[in-house]
């Protein structure tokens, strides 16, 4: 059963031939529940033209329930097999009780959110590690239970949000929610929760949300990209939160310390092998601890944006099973996490694997562990640990696992052993990253170099020698106190898929802010002046020109100063008045798509 939004999952589609013999139910909300209009409370302008569904659409893109057919398998009618593979555990380690884990797989190539431009704002002002990409997330709540009246003798089910945004724990913490009420009251509550999702605001950075479900009122807040980094910007307030049940101070990061605790010995080679996008797999118990690894992993370079591809869990039944399993080449740069004891020899070929036993809980202290070679991986009950050849470029930073040790012998509560691991992370990438940010600023063309009346200047191009000699005397030596081979790192990573994405990004902003710097010198030029030294035609260009600029100052939201488009439109309209009536009527006719 799948309650969706206006839109299908896309890739992978299959239709069933008929609806009828399937083990499940299809129910669109759109079209079977009546619902009043949302109202959001604190709504942006925007809002205000949102249609029934748009903010459920913002949110989610659809509810699934996947049951387990003794004949079929697992079993949903989302149109898609995919998600009912991902939906359910595939490793022998029983998962009794409840279990919640993520998934994470492509959209098709041919679909189009019809949220786009919702998608776009949002994205706009979002932290790097919130944009978001063409992958759809499934947050997963499994339970099984013995249950001797059915032949199985197990009751197995999930219930799944698929969404388009990673916001991890708060969708965690929301089917903490649901699916105990579900799997107790069946489907009417899946719809009153439905309903509640329909009536919150649209999830643009920067909001503090107040979100009723299902009786439950759940206080968050989206980050931004402006937020200083490591920080949390939700402030409670006593009077304000009497109502409130549940304040989350994160909507998308894990607990660090927990997820790399059987392997922190190694967390800074971890760290050099995500930065360089390379080939990891981690392999672990279950979903849970699968899934959570690879998030870790993937945040631990945070505030640099991860490029590559990742799957928090994956199974044999991916559409992408052979392009990761071949031999004839290199494994591809993306992070895998897997439970089936298959994989083991599968993937025995990459370079680079983790192994996740179940995870102890933070009051034992970790053992030393090697990095084990990669030919010891060769049985399925090989031991926990990293399997690599790989040489870090830098030195094992002593410190921070002296640290983290005594804080597990002095019983530190895990939540201060995870921000202690994660500003640490932060300050060590913000120390690689801080010399590229300051060499690709001095890329960017003085301001007195941009004319009104010429194209706006372009960026220089990067050379990576003339950035490598920067490092002598502007390096990451001046904010971290590791040694290594920097060099050597940054060398690497300039051909990772990490680089390109982080310098395209940049290259895009800048390339922006000298579109908005040049649309503002032309605000401040006398246009009625200029035109009378112009022929008609060339005043018609001109105004051509500038409803082109300001067609794309507004599409792409340029970051120019207020009041700008207003006094461009009042130079638009000053010029086109200063020509005759019928050139006018022209230019004032909307153009046609």
């Amino acid at each position: 059963m799948a309650l969706q939004g206006p839109e299908e999952v896309g890739e992978q589609v299959e239709e069933p031939e008929d609806l009828d013999d399937q083990d499940a139910s299809s129910i669109s909300p759109a079209e079977e529940i009546t619902l009043p209009p949302g109202t959001g409370g604190d709504e942006e302008p925007q809002e205000a033209f949102l249609l029934p569904w748009d903010r459920f659409s913002s949110w989610l893109h659809c509810i699934c329930v996947v049951g387990f057919d003794l004949e079929l398998g697992q079993a949903v009618e989302v149109k898609t097999t995919r998600i009912c593979y991902l939906s359910f555990p595939d490793s022998n380690s029983g998962c009794l009780g409840d279990t919640q884990f993520c998934f994470r797989f492509r959209q098709g190539s041919n679909r189009k959110s019809s949220l786009g431009c919702f998608l776009e704002n949002t994205d706009r002002d979002a932290p790097p590690c919130l944009k978001v990409w063409s992958h759809y997330y499934g947050y997963v709540y499994f339970r099984q239970v013995r249950d001797k009246s059915l032949k199985r003798g197990y009751f197995q089910k999930s219930l799944v949000l698929i969404s388009k945004l990673p916001y991890v724990t708060f969708f965690h913490s929301l089917l903490k929610i649901m699916a105990p009420e579900y799997f107790e009251k069946q489907e009417p509550c899946l719809e009153a929760a439905c309903n509640d999702i329909d009536r919150w605001p649209t999830p643009h950075p920067g909001r503090v949300l107040t979100l009723p479900i299902m009786g439950v009122v759940i206080k968050v807040r989206i980050p931004t990209s402006y937020d200083k980094p490591g920080t949390s910007q939700l402030v409670q307030s006593a009077q304000g939160d009497s109502l409130v049940s549940i304040i989350l101070p994160t909507i998308h990061e894990v607990d660090l310390f927990r997820c790399f605790y059987p392997v922190f010995f190694h967390i800074q080679m971890l760290w050099e092998l995500v930065l360089l996008g390379e080939a990891l797999v981690v392999m672990a118990p279950s979903p849970a601890e699968s899934s959570e690894t690879v998030l870790a992993l993937v945040s631990c370079v945070s505030p640099l944006r991860y490029c590559s591809d990742f799957r928090p869990y994956f199974t044999i039944h991916d559409s992408e099973f052979k392009e990761y399993t071949t031999r004839t080449q290199a494994p591809p740069s993306v992070i895998l996490g897997v439970t089936n004891p298959f994989f083991a020899k599968t993937l025995q070929h990459w370079p680079h694997i983790i192994r996740i036993g179940d995870m102890k809980q933070a009051g034992e202290v970790a053992k030393q562990m090697k990095v084990k070679k990669l030919k010891n991986l060769k049985t399925l009950d090989s031991k926990p640990g990293v399997y690599t050849a790989y040489k870090p470029y830098l030195n094992k930073d002593e410190e921070i696992i002296k640290q983290l040790q005594k804080g597990v012998q002095q019983k530190r509560p895990s939540a201060a052993q995870n921000a202690i691991l994660r500003r640490y992370f932060l300050e060590l990438t913000q120390s690689f990253i801080i010399p590229l940010e300051r060499y690709v600023a001095s890329l960017m063309p003085l301001q007195k170099s941009i004319s009104p009346w010429k194209s706006p200047p372009q960026l220089r191009p990067f050379v990576q020698p003339d950035f490598m000699k920067t490092l002598e005397k502007a390096g990451p030596q001046l904010t971290s106190r590791l040694k290594g081979d920097w060099i050597g790192l940054y060398r690497h990573f300039l051909k990772s898929p990490n680089f390109d994405g982080w310098f395209r990004s940049r290259k895009r902003e800048m390339t922006q802010k000298l579109e908005a710097l040049h649309l503002e010198a032309l605000c401040e030029e006398d246009l009625q002046q200029r035109i009378q030294k112009h022929t008609e035609v060339e005043v018609v260009d001109l105004v051509l020109k500038l409803k082109d600029k300001l067609s794309q100052a507004e599409r792409e939201q340029l970051p120019i100063r207020p009041g700008t488009l207003s006094k461009l439109r009042a130079h638009i309209e000053a010029v086109i008045l200063a020509l005759p009536e019928d050139l006018q009527g022209i230019l004032h006719k909307p153009p046609t798509s």
